[in-house]
C-alpha cells in the first residue's frame, strides 16, 4: 500500500507540474461546455422566409404579418413572382417560400378550402421537417382565427387537447444537450489521457525500468489510472456546476447517484484507455485508435438524434456502446429524477463494460510486458 501511495503521488506530481496539462484538463473542457451547449442545438430559429403574395388581400396580408411576427422565421422579403420564389430557394437565399395564390380572400368568404403552396429547402431534412411543421401550424392557426371571426359564433371544439411537457416544461434544448455534451467531454478526456500516460512511458523508455523494479503490475496500473479517475470526477463536478450556474439545468435526481454511476463508467473508460495503450507504441498511434473508437461511439450514442431511428443492425451494434447508456443515465437522473431501480439495465450495461474492458486491458498488458 505504501508503494502504491508513493506511485500515485508521483503521478499527480507529473500531471500538475506540466503547465500545459492543467488548462487542457480544466479550462478547455469548461470553455467547450459553455460553447457547445449553445452551438449544438436542434432548435429551429431564424429560418429565412420569403412570401409571394399574388392575392394582395387583407387575408393574405394577415398571413404575411403572422409569418413576420413569428419567432421561428425571418421574413427576408416579399415578391409577386412564383418563379422568383423558386429561384430564391435554389440559390439558398431563402429556406422557406410561401406562395399565396389569387382567390384566397374569396375562398375564405365562401368558406371553400384554402390552398397555399409551401416550398422548403430540404438539404437539411430535419430542419425542413421542422420548418414545414411550424409554418403549417402557423398558417392553420391564422386561417382558423379569420374563419372564426367571419362567423356569428365561435365554432365548438369537439375535442380540447391540453399539452403538458413532462421533465422539460419549457422545451429548453440546453437541458437536453448539457448531459450529453458533458458525457462526451468526460469520455474523451479520461480515455485519451489514460492511454497517453502509459504510452508516454513506452516512448521515454521508463516502462522497462519500472518492469524490473519490485513494483507489482497491479500497483503500476492502479497508480497510472487512479489520478485520471479522480480528475474525471472533478471534471464532472465542474460541468454540473457550470450547467447549473450558466444554464440553470436542473438536477432532479440524487447527486450521489450521478457520481456513483460515473465512478463505474469511468472505470470502464480507464480500462479502455489502458487496453488501447497495450497496442499503441507511440502517442500518435494511441491518438488514432482513440479517435476510431470515440468517433463511432459518439455518433451512435443518440446525443443529437434518437437511436430508435436506427436500423435494426445499428440498434444491435449500439448495445456495446457505453456512451449511449451513460448519456441516458445522465438525462434520466438530471431531468426525470430517476432512482437506481429505474436505471438497473443501464447500470448493468456499464458494469459489464467496466469489467470486460479492465479485464482485457490487464490481461493484454501482462501478456506484452
Amino acid at each position: 500500500m505504501r508503494i502504491l501511495i508513493i506511485l500515485i503521488r508521483k503521478e499527480f506530481w507529473q500531471i500538475f507540474r506540466n503547465r500545459v496539462m492543467l488548462p487542457l484538463l480544466f479550462v478547455l473542457p469548461a470553455f467547450m461546455l459553455l460553447v457547445l451547449v449553445n452551438a449544438a442545438t436542434m432548435e429551429m430559429r431564424n429560418r429565412k422566409a420569403l412570401i409571394c403574395d399574388s392575392d394582395l388581400s387583407p387575408a393574405s396580408r394577415r398571413i404575411s404579418n403572422a409569418v413576420a411576427a413569428s419567432a421561428f422565421f425571418d421574413l427576408e422579403r416579399a415578391t409577386f413572382s412564383a418563379d422568383e420564389a423558386i429561384a430564391s430557394i435554389e440559390k439558398g437565399e431563402a429556406d422557406v417560400a410561401l406562395i399565396i395564390h389569387r382567390g384566397l380572400e374569396s375562398d375564405l368568404v365562401l368558406q371553400q378550402p384554402v390552398t397555399l403552396q409551401l416550398l422548403v429547402n430540404a438539404v437539411n431534412s430535419q430542419q425542413a421537417q421542422l420548418s414545414y411543421a411550424y409554418m403549417t401550424q402557423l398558417i392553420n392557426r391564422t386561417v382558423g382565427d379569420m374563419l372564426a371571426e367571419r362567423t356569428a359564433t365561435m365554432p365548438q371544439e369537439p375535442i380540447r387537447t391540453v399539452v403538458s411537457y413532462r421533465y422539460n416544461p419549457t422545451l429548453n434544448y440546453k437541458f437536453f444537450m448539457l448531459p450529453g455534451i458533458l458525457t462526451i467531454l468526460i469520455t474523451a478526456i479520461v480515455t485519451v489521457l489514460s492511454a497517453m500516460n502509459v504510452v508516454r512511458e513506452k516512448e521515454t523508455g521508463t516502462i522497462e525500468q519500472i518492469n524490473v523494479t519490485p513494483v507489482s503490475k497491479l500497483s503500476f496500473i492502479v497508480s497510472k489510472l487512479f489520478p485520471f479517475w479522480l480528475i474525471g470526477l472533478v471534471e464532472l463536478a465542474l460541468g454540473l456546476a457550470l450547467g447549473r450556474l450558466f444554464y440553470n439545468v436542473p438536477i432532479e435526481g440524487s447527486i450521489a447517484l450521478v457520481f456513483g454511476m460515473s465512478a463505474v463508467y469511468m472505470t470502464g473508460l480507464l480500462g479502455l484507455g489502458l487496453f488501447i495503450s497495450t497496442f499503441a507504441q507511440t502517442m500518435q498511434q494511441a491518438t488514432f485508435i482513440n479517435f476510431f473508437f470515440l468517433l463511432i461511439f459518439i455518433l451512435m450514442s443518440g446525443i443529437f438524434t434518437s437511436t430508435d431511428n436506427m436500423p435494426a443492425w445499428g440498434r444491435a451494434l449500439n448495445t456495446i456502446n457505453p456512451i449511449y447508456y451513460f448519456i441516458d443515465i445522465m438525462r434520466c437522473i438530471m431531468l426525470k429524477g430517476a432512482t437506481f431501480s429505474d436505471l438497473i439495465p443501464q447500470f448493468r450495461a456499464i458494469s459489464i463494460f467496466s469489467v470486460v474492458s479492465v479485464s482485457l486491458s490487464v490481461l493484454n498488458y501482462r501478456k506484452r510486458n
